[in-house]
């Protein structure tokens, strides 16, 4: 299996800054694209921005031009730098990873929380 474990949530300022990263342990071999989801409260879980095993990157409209998603393979690592924050962004937010060979398929790291404040 693999383990994802979040950091780098906070409050901010809205037009600030924040970087969220993602580290894999476990059978991080077997981890296909990643992505970052988020959650507000009251609301179902969306996709942020995903990135492939080539580097092949999308981003939720909400969030193009503003987040960038990036993987570093040889630190098993995931980001999300996060520019122009608005309140709107605030949310839990996820990191993913999907294992297409290998069950569970699917992994979920605890969440990290940013709240952005106007």
């Amino acid at each position: 299996q693999v383990q994802l474990v979040e950091s780098g949530g906070g409050l901010v300022q809205a037009g600030g800054s924040l970087r969220l990263s993602c580290v894999a342990s476990g059978r991080t071999l077997t981890i296909n694209a990643m992505d970052w989801y988020r959650q507000a409260a009251g609301e179902q879980r969306g996709l942020v921005a995903s990135i492939s095993n080539g580097g092949t990157t999308n981003y939720a409209e909400s969030v193009k031009g503003r987040f960038t998603i990036s993987r570093d393979d040889a630190k098993n690592t995931l980001y999300l730098q996060m520019d122009s924050l608005k309140p709107e962004d605030t949310a839990v937010y996820y990191c993913h990873a999907s294992t297409p060979r290998v069950w569970p398929y699917t992994n979920w790291g605890q969440g990290t929380q940013v709240t952005v404040s106007s």
